[in-house]
Protein backbone atom coordinates (compact mmCIF):
# COMPACT_ATOMS: atom_id res chain seq x y z
CA UNK A 1 0.00 0.00 0.00
CA UNK A 2 1.13 3.39 -0.84
CA UNK A 3 1.27 6.20 1.86
CA UNK A 4 0.36 9.37 0.87
CA UNK A 5 1.26 13.08 3.05
CA UNK A 6 -1.68 14.42 3.62
CA UNK A 7 -3.08 17.56 2.11
CA UNK A 8 -2.90 20.70 3.65
CA UNK A 9 -5.78 22.82 2.44
CA UNK A 10 -5.95 26.45 3.11
CA UNK A 11 -9.65 27.67 2.75
CA UNK A 12 -9.14 31.34 2.60
CA UNK A 13 -6.99 31.02 -0.77
CA UNK A 14 -8.25 27.60 -2.15
CA UNK A 15 -10.07 28.30 -5.46
CA UNK A 16 -11.42 25.97 -8.26
CA UNK A 17 -8.42 25.45 -10.90
CA UNK A 18 -8.41 27.63 -13.58
CA UNK A 19 -9.17 27.39 -17.25
CA UNK A 20 -4.85 27.69 -19.40
CA UNK A 21 -4.27 31.42 -20.30
CA UNK A 22 -6.60 32.76 -17.02
CA UNK A 23 -3.22 34.22 -15.08
CA UNK A 24 -4.59 31.26 -12.48
CA UNK A 25 -5.25 32.47 -9.03
CA UNK A 26 -2.56 35.23 -8.98
CA UNK A 27 -4.52 37.43 -12.26
CA UNK A 28 -7.71 37.01 -10.19
CA UNK A 29 -5.88 38.15 -6.89
CA UNK A 30 -4.40 41.25 -9.18
CA UNK A 31 -7.89 42.01 -10.54
CA UNK A 32 -9.47 42.27 -7.13
CA UNK A 33 -6.82 44.45 -5.47
CA UNK A 34 -7.22 46.93 -8.37
CA UNK A 35 -10.73 47.10 -8.20
CA UNK A 36 -9.94 47.56 -4.11
CA UNK A 37 -7.61 50.34 -4.98
CA UNK A 38 -10.31 52.05 -7.74
CA UNK A 39 -13.25 51.74 -5.35
CA UNK A 40 -10.56 53.52 -2.79
CA UNK A 41 -9.85 56.08 -4.84
CA UNK A 42 -13.84 56.71 -6.06
CA UNK A 43 -14.21 57.41 -2.15
CA UNK A 44 -11.47 59.72 -1.39
CA UNK A 45 -12.69 61.99 -4.42
CA UNK A 46 -16.19 61.89 -2.74
CA UNK A 47 -14.73 62.77 0.44
CA UNK A 48 -13.13 65.52 -1.05
CA UNK A 49 -15.79 66.60 -2.30
CA UNK A 50 -17.77 66.48 0.73
CA UNK A 51 -15.09 68.53 2.96
CA UNK A 52 -14.67 71.50 -0.03
CA UNK A 53 -17.02 74.06 1.57
CA UNK A 54 -19.08 75.35 -1.22
CA UNK A 55 -17.92 79.11 -1.79
CA UNK A 56 -14.59 77.17 -3.12
CA UNK A 57 -16.64 74.94 -5.41
CA UNK A 58 -18.13 78.68 -7.46
CA UNK A 59 -17.16 78.70 -11.06
CA UNK A 60 -15.68 81.41 -12.56
CA UNK A 61 -17.46 84.38 -13.85
CA UNK A 62 -20.46 82.84 -11.60
CA UNK A 63 -23.54 85.07 -11.93
CA UNK A 64 -25.11 86.04 -8.72
CA UNK A 65 -28.12 83.57 -9.15
CA UNK A 66 -25.09 80.72 -8.83
CA UNK A 67 -23.71 82.03 -6.28
CA UNK A 68 -26.95 82.75 -4.33
CA UNK A 69 -28.24 78.73 -5.51
CA UNK A 70 -24.95 77.73 -4.06
CA UNK A 71 -24.43 80.09 -0.59
CA UNK A 72 -28.24 81.11 -0.08
CA UNK A 73 -28.97 84.65 0.01
CA UNK A 74 -26.47 86.92 1.83
CA UNK A 75 -26.70 88.27 5.16
CA UNK A 76 -24.98 91.59 3.95
CA UNK A 77 -24.67 93.68 0.71
CA UNK A 78 -22.18 96.75 0.50
CA UNK A 79 -20.51 98.36 -1.96
CA UNK A 80 -16.87 98.78 -2.74
CA UNK A 81 -15.23 100.46 -5.70
CA UNK A 82 -17.47 101.65 -8.40
CA UNK A 83 -19.27 99.40 -10.12
CA UNK A 84 -18.55 96.34 -7.25
CA UNK A 85 -20.67 94.93 -4.92
CA UNK A 86 -19.80 92.44 -2.28
CA UNK A 87 -21.96 89.81 -0.84
CA UNK A 88 -21.11 88.60 3.43
CA UNK A 89 -21.88 85.35 4.27
CA UNK A 90 -20.61 85.62 8.28
CA UNK A 91 -20.64 82.94 10.32
CA UNK A 92 -21.04 84.91 13.93
CA UNK A 93 -22.08 84.77 16.48
CA UNK A 94 -19.72 81.63 17.56
CA UNK A 95 -17.99 81.48 13.84
CA UNK A 96 -14.78 82.38 13.14
CA UNK A 97 -15.35 83.04 9.02
CA UNK A 98 -17.13 85.40 7.05
CA UNK A 99 -16.70 84.68 3.32
CA UNK A 100 -17.25 87.65 0.87
CA UNK A 101 -18.46 87.76 -2.54
CA UNK A 102 -17.24 90.44 -5.21
CA UNK A 103 -19.40 91.19 -8.14
CA UNK A 104 -18.80 93.08 -11.06
CA UNK A 105 -21.36 95.84 -12.56
CA UNK A 106 -22.51 92.93 -14.69
CA UNK A 107 -23.06 90.69 -12.05
CA UNK A 108 -20.62 88.54 -12.49
CA UNK A 109 -18.27 86.90 -9.79
CA UNK A 110 -15.05 88.11 -9.56
CA UNK A 111 -13.53 86.46 -6.60
CA UNK A 112 -14.46 84.95 -3.77
CA UNK A 113 -12.80 84.92 0.21
CA UNK A 114 -12.61 84.31 3.44
CA UNK A 115 -11.92 87.76 4.94
CA UNK A 116 -11.22 87.01 8.57
CA UNK A 117 -8.24 85.95 8.52
CA UNK A 118 -4.58 87.45 9.24
CA UNK A 119 -3.75 88.10 5.82
CA UNK A 120 -6.87 90.18 5.20
CA UNK A 121 -6.88 92.04 8.83
CA UNK A 122 -2.95 92.98 7.23
CA UNK A 123 -5.25 95.15 4.75
CA UNK A 124 -6.08 97.44 7.34
CA UNK A 125 -4.49 100.99 7.38
CA UNK A 126 -4.09 102.75 10.54
CA UNK A 127 -5.38 105.95 10.25
CA UNK A 128 -6.96 105.69 7.10
CA UNK A 129 -9.25 103.03 6.77
CA UNK A 130 -12.73 104.18 8.89
CA UNK A 131 -15.68 102.49 10.10
CA UNK A 132 -17.43 102.42 6.81
CA UNK A 133 -13.87 100.42 5.33
CA UNK A 134 -13.99 98.04 8.16
CA UNK A 135 -17.60 97.37 7.79
CA UNK A 136 -17.92 96.93 4.18
CA UNK A 137 -14.82 94.75 3.69
CA UNK A 138 -15.38 92.42 7.07
CA UNK A 139 -19.06 92.82 7.43
CA UNK A 140 -21.19 93.84 11.30
CA UNK A 141 -18.81 92.90 14.39
CA UNK A 142 -19.33 90.60 16.85
CA UNK A 143 -19.65 92.55 19.20
CA UNK A 144 -18.76 96.76 20.14
CA UNK A 145 -17.51 98.72 23.27
CA UNK A 146 -17.21 101.49 24.48
CA UNK A 147 -14.00 103.45 26.29
CA UNK A 148 -15.38 106.95 26.74
CA UNK A 149 -11.82 107.74 29.20
CA UNK A 150 -10.02 106.59 25.83
CA UNK A 151 -12.53 108.11 23.58
CA UNK A 152 -12.51 104.96 21.50
CA UNK A 153 -15.15 102.48 20.04
CA UNK A 154 -14.31 99.10 19.69
CA UNK A 155 -15.35 96.51 17.11
CA UNK A 156 -14.60 92.91 17.79
CA UNK A 157 -14.21 90.00 15.03
CA UNK A 158 -14.13 86.31 15.89
CA UNK A 159 -11.52 84.50 13.82
CA UNK A 160 -8.37 81.95 13.70
CA UNK A 161 -4.87 83.62 14.04
CA UNK A 162 -2.67 82.13 11.31
CA UNK A 163 -6.05 79.86 10.98
CA UNK A 164 -4.83 78.53 13.87
CA UNK A 165 -5.56 80.10 17.14
CA UNK A 166 -8.90 81.31 18.29
CA UNK A 167 -8.33 84.81 18.35
CA UNK A 168 -10.56 87.99 18.63
CA UNK A 169 -9.76 91.08 16.47
CA UNK A 170 -9.89 94.27 17.64
CA UNK A 171 -10.53 97.64 15.92
CA UNK A 172 -10.12 100.77 18.01
CA UNK A 173 -11.53 104.24 16.25
CA UNK A 174 -11.34 107.80 17.44
CA UNK A 175 -14.49 110.30 17.84
CA UNK A 176 -14.16 110.23 13.55
CA UNK A 177 -14.40 106.89 13.43
CA UNK A 178 -10.96 106.28 11.92
CA UNK A 179 -8.82 103.36 12.75
CA UNK A 180 -6.23 104.14 15.06
CA UNK A 181 -4.79 100.93 16.27
CA UNK A 182 -5.31 97.05 16.21
CA UNK A 183 -5.60 94.84 19.04
CA UNK A 184 -5.73 90.63 18.75
CA UNK A 185 -6.63 89.08 21.94
CA UNK A 186 -7.34 85.51 23.06
CA UNK A 187 -11.09 84.28 22.15
CA UNK A 188 -12.54 83.83 26.04
CA UNK A 189 -14.92 81.76 24.54
CA UNK A 190 -11.94 79.03 23.56
CA UNK A 191 -10.22 79.93 26.95
CA UNK A 192 -13.22 78.64 29.22
CA UNK A 193 -13.04 75.65 27.18
CA UNK A 194 -9.38 74.43 27.28
CA UNK A 195 -9.84 75.62 31.21
CA UNK A 196 -11.93 73.14 32.06
CA UNK A 197 -9.96 70.27 30.72
CA UNK A 198 -7.68 70.70 33.64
Amino acid sequence: MTYRSPVIVDTDTASTPSAPGSGGAFGRHSSTRAIRWAVAGVLALSLTACITPPWQQLPASASQAEVQAQLGKPKEVYPLAPGVTRWLYPTKPFGEETIAADFDAQGRLLHVTQVLSTQEFNKVEIDKWTKTDVLHHFGEPVETSAFPLMKREVWTYRFKQDDVWFSMMNFYFDADGIVKTTQISPDPLHEKRENNLF
